[in-house]
C-alpha cells in the first residue's frame, strides 16, 4: 500500500488535533477526525473552527471541501491512529491519562493488524507503555511487542510528541524536527517512515521512553529559565531596579541570555510538564520542582501589587489587559493572565474591566463575578484608575500612551517600560 493510501484516524481535535488531522488530509491522507464534543464535530464537517489559528480556517475548508477530512464522535478503521487528547493534571499535579485510556479503549475495536498507533499527546515517562498494555487488554489478538509477532498480528506503538507553537502549528508541524521513539525497534520504524511523508525537518529515533522525556525536558528548560527571569523581577522590585533595563545589560554579555518576566507562566505545556518530571522523579527534580513554585508564585504578587496601588482610591476601577497565556492567540489554558483576572475579582478589590481582543465572549472562567465587566479595550481604558497589562497583544503595543498618563499602570510585561 503506498503512503498517501493509508488512513488516519485522529483522536482529539483540539490545538494540536485539528491542525495536524487537516495538514495530513490537504498533504494526501484520508484523514477521520474525532471528538467528544458534538457541536465541535458539527462545526469542523461545515468546514468551520472551534479555535483559532492562524490559516487554521483556509486548511480546514480544504481539507472537508476535498472530503479528505471528516469529522465525528466515534472512531473508525484505520490504518493509523493518532492520539492528540488532553494530557492534565489532578490535584495534587499528578498526571491524568484517562483522556489517553479513553481513546485507545474507543478505537481498539477497530484496530487492524499491521496497524501504527503513535501517541503525540504530551506525557509522563511510560505513558506509551500504558497505551500498548491497554490496547492488549482489549485485543488480546493483536501482538503489540516486537517478541510476541508471533504470535498474532503485529501492531506498532510509538510517541511523537508534538513540538509546535501556538500561532505558528501549521509551519511548525512541517518544519520542525520530531522525535520519534517506539516501544520497539520496529515500531520507531514504522513511526519514522509516516513523519519522513509530511515533515520537512529532521525526524529522529529513539525510545518511547526517551521520547517522552525529551518534551518534558524541553518544556521544563523553558520553565527553569523563565522562573529565573521571574525571580530577577521580585528582586529588582525589592531593591529599586528596573527589571527590564536590568536583563537588556546583562543580555550584552556574549555567553548570556535571560529570557523575559512575567505574571507566571501559562499554556498547555510549560506550566503543566515539569510537574510529570516530578511526579516521576520527586526526590531527583529539585530545581524543577522550585522553578514551578516561583512561577506559580508569581500571580499572587501581581495581585498584591494591585491591591497596594488600590488603596489610593475610594472604588478603583483595574482593567486587566490581556487573558490568555501569551501574544496573540485566544488560548486561555493555564493562563496566569486568567487567574490573576478572576482572582481579582473574587477579592472585592475593585471593579473588574477585562480585556481580551482575541476572545470575543465573555469566558466561562469569569462567570458569576457581578464585579467583573468583560468590554472592548477603549472602553477598559476610559473607566479605568489602574490599568494592569498582562499579555503583550500587538492591540496594545499600538497604544497612545498619552491615554496612560493620569492612570497608575502595572506593566508585568515590559511593553511599556
Amino acid at each position: 500500500m503506498a503512503e498517501l493510501d493509508r488512513t488516519i484516524c485522529v483522536m482529539g481535535l483540539g490545538y494540536i488535533g485539528l491542525p495536524t488531522a487537516s495538514l495530513l488530509a490537504t498533504k494526501g491522507y484520508k484523514v477521520h477526525g474525532v471528538d467528544v464534543y458534538p457541536d465541535v464535530v458539527e462545526t469542523i464537517n461545515r468546514g468551520d473552527l472551534h479555535i483559532y489559528e492562524p490559516d487554521l480556517d483556509v486548511l480546514v475548508k480544504s481539507a472537508v471541501g476535498s472530503n479528505r477530512l471528516t469529522a465525528s464522535l466515534e472512531p473508525v478503521a484505520a490504518d493509523i491512529y493518532i492520539i492528540a487528547v488532553p494530557t492534565p493534571f489532578h490535584d495534587g499535579h499528578r498526571p491524568d491519562l484517562s483522556y489517553v485510556e479513553a481513546a485507545v479503549r474507543a478505537f481498539a475495536p477497530h484496530v487492524k493488524p499491521g496497524a501504527l498507533v503513535i501517541l503525540e499527546s504530551t506525557s509522563p515517562v511510560g505513558a506509551t507503555e500504558k497505551v500498548a498494555a491497554w490496547l492488549a487488554e482489549e485485543r488480546p489478538d493483536l501482538a503489540v511487542h516486537e517478541e510476541a509477532a508471533a504470535r498474532g498480528a503485529r501492531v506498532h506503538i510509538a510517541h511523537c510528541p508534538e513540538r509546535v507553537l501556538p500561532g505558528k502549528v501549521l509551519h511548525e508541524l512541517v518544519a520542525n524536527d520530531r522525535i520519534v521513539g517506539g516501544i520497539d525497534d520496529a515500531s520507531t520504524t514504522a513511526a519514522a517512515e509516516f513523519y519522513h511523508s509530511f515533515v520537512a525537518g529532521k525526524v529522529l529515533t529513539t525510545t518511547s521512553r526517551t521520547a517522552e522525556l525529551a518534551k518534558l525536558v524541553e518544556n521544563a528548560y523553558r520553565d527553569v529559565n523563565i522562573a529565573f527571569a521571574n525571580e530577577l523581577s521580585l528582586i529588582g522590585d525589592r531593591l529599586g531596579v528596573n527589571v527590564w533595563e536590568l536583563i537588556e545589560l546583562a543580555n550584552h554579555h556574549p555567553r548570556v541570555n535571560i529570557l523575559q518576566p512575567g505574571p507566571g507562566v501559562g499554556g498547555h505545556c510549560i506550566a503543566v510538564d515539569p510537574w510529570f518530571i516530578i511526579d516521576s522523579a520527586p526526590d531527583e527534580a529539585k530545581i524543577i520542582r522550585t522553578a514551578r513554585q516561583v512561577n506559580d508564585g508569581k500571580p499572587d504578587w501581581v495581585i498584591n501589587k494591585v491591591r497596594d496601588k488600590a488603596e489610593r482610591f475610594k472604588a478603583p476601577r483595574i482593567a486587566c489587559l490581556g487573558l490568555s497565556f501569551k501574544a496573540n492567540i485566544d488560548d486561555l489554558r493555564e493562563s496566569p493572565a486568567l487567574a490573576i483576572t478572576r482572582k481579582l475579582a473574587q477579592s472585592g478589590v475593585g471593579e473588574v474591566l477585562a480585556v481580551e481582543p482575541y476572545v470575543h465572549e465573555r469566558p466561562g472562567a469569569l462567570d458569576g463575578l457581578d464585579n467583573l465587566v468583560f468590554c472592548p479595550l477603549d472602553e477598559a481604558l476610559a473607566r479605568a484608575d489602574i490599568v494592569l497589562l498582562l499579555v503583550d497583544h500587538d492591540a496594545f503595543k499600538r497604544l497612545d500612551r498619552q491615554i496612560l498618563s493620569e492612570k497608575i499602570v502595572i506593566d508585568t510585561r515590559g511593553l511599556w517600560r
